[in-house]
């Protein structure tokens, strides 16, 4: 492989091609830190171009390509495994934003710019860009785009496949398609935009992508409501549906666990009730009209919901201050899970509707099963995608409790299955999930999945082992 790499320095300059173990450490662990990978190389290219020139050398040398960008995922999908045969095409240094149209309300950036350059940019326009994610401080656009995304706001505005216009991709061949159109309406045939994003890279690399913007709101209110119960939760969703439409662009459901780990591991973080409750939801309108809009209509929304005892209480920010400090409540749960242990993470989505039988339903069967098991449940209510996570028992032994992940995700995935949802709500299915989709999916639905891989991608070289 010595004449591939030196290929690929001529190419693209000696400096972005990094063979040292130094030098390519942080591009072959995962973001758990629970796997590393070994790799040929990590090629750094700085352009549509040359990307596309070193993808046309791994298919000339047949050289494997796993695309990377912020190497933020958590299944697996941007590392390579450990043969060492594959290349780490990593496009953090396409990171230009290169136009910003706001009659048109776009904005065309390459797939190495930082999520939350993106949200800076917007801003600095006037408009909002509403992707937000914890990780929207290291992940990026392109990988954003080939996850499909989801975050806080999906609720209003979709996830990153409904925030995307028109894309620029390397194909396996290394040649250049530009659907950089920015057309809300294209109706000339398959929509080619639509198989890149969410394929993890296995067809193509995303090198750019037209953006969709929006005003920015007037006014932007959170609040944190306490109730009984999931089925609470859902009944409060209808009411803010109801009252609000599409000034609700939040709900996020959390435990009591969840927030009594948050307390526990980061003791600043406070819950602004003088009691605990069993479920609480974060919730946040945006109002194009007024402040003043918006605080009548959470007003009537939370008076409503108490007199019908729906919430048991509420605290409604009024400060950006608070707010923050609200929303740090629910951002923190991923690493107070952390720092309380190993754990086992489910990133699953249910109908809306039937997600207090699904908690309920799957609580009790993995307390039977696995005794003392605690369920850290949490995620985005307002469009059925929860995290199911599932600590050991306090006092247990991690190890021992780690050792059941294949029964415990059978008990997860098998009561997810029966009511109707998917095993993967925005996280992909990477390597990590790849083999137990084939559990849950037709055989029809696989093989249209693998006729597709194998007609764009027929040497299987763009990220092996992922997805299909």
């Amino acid at each position: 492989m010595n004449d591939f790499l030196q290929q690929c320095r001529d190419a693209i300059g000696a400096a972005y091609v990094l063979t040292d173990a130094a030098d390519t450490a942080g591009y072959l662990t995962d973001w758990r830190r629970r796997f590393t990978g070994k790799a040929l190389a990590v090629i750094k290219p700085g352009s549509t171009e040359e990307v596309a020139t070193v993808v046309r050398l791994c298919a000339q040398f047949q050289v494997p390509i796993v695309p990377q960008g912020g190497n933020t995922g958590l299944v697996l999908g941007s590392v390579p495994d450990e043969s060492g045969s594959a290349i780490v095409l990593s496009l953090a240094r396409l990171n230009k934003i290169r136009a910003i149209d706001t009659i048109n309300n776009t904005m065309t950036v390459e797939s190495g710019c930082i999520l939350e350059q993106v949200q800076n940019a917007a801003a600095d326009a006037d408009r909002l860009f509403p992707l937000s994610l914890a990780a929207e401080g290291s992940c990026t656009i392109g990988g954003n785009l080939s996850t499909n995304a989801g975050g806080t706001g999906v609720l209003r505005y979709g996830n990153s496949r409904e925030l995307c216009l028109g894309l620029e991709v390397v194909t396996p061949q290394g040649e250049v398609w530009s659907g950089l159109r920015g057309l809300r309406k294209d109706n000339t045939g398959y929509d080619l935009r639509d198989l890149f994003i969410g394929a993890e890279g296995t067809l193509g690399v995303i090198t750019a992508a037209v953006l969709k913007l929006f005003p920015q709101p007037k006014a932007q209110l959170t609040a944190l409501a306490a109730m009984q119960s999931p089925d609470d939760a859902l009944r409060l969703l209808s009411m803010a549906q109801e009252k609000c439409g599409a000034m609700l662009t939040g709900f996020e459901l959390m435990s009591d666990f969840c927030l009594r780990l948050v307390s526990k591991h980061f003791p600043q973080l406070r819950l602004p009730f003088p009691q605990n409750y069993p479920q609480y939801v974060l919730l946040e309108l945006s109002d194009n009209e007024s402040e003043e809009h918006a605080n009548a209509m959470l007003e009537d929304l939370i008076t409503d919901a108490l007199e019908q005892t729906i919430i048991q209480d509420a605290a409604v920010a009024s400060s950006i201050a608070q707010s923050k400090a609200l929303w740090s409540l629910r951002e923190h749960i991923p690493l107070a899970q952390a720092e309380e242990g190993k754990n086992i993470k489910h990133d699953i989505s249910v109908p809306i509707s039937r997600i207090g039988d699904f908690i309920r339903v799957t609580d009790v069967e993995l307390e039977k099963n696995f005794l003392g098991c605690r369920m850290v449940t949490f995620g985005h209510l307002g469009d059925g995608n929860l995290h199911y996570n599932v600590s050991p028992p306090e006092h247990g032994c991690p190890d021992a409790f780690i050792a059941h992940q294949t029964e415990i995700n059978r008990v997860v995935h098998d009561s997810v299955h029966r009511f109707g949802g998917s095993i993967s709500a925005e996280h992909g299915l990477g390597a990590l999930k790849r083999n137990e989709i084939v559990q849950y999916k037709s055989e029809v639905e696989m093989r249209l999945m693998r006729t597709i891989k194998q007609a764009l991608d027929p040497l299987g070289l763009m990220n092996p082992g992922k997805v299909v």
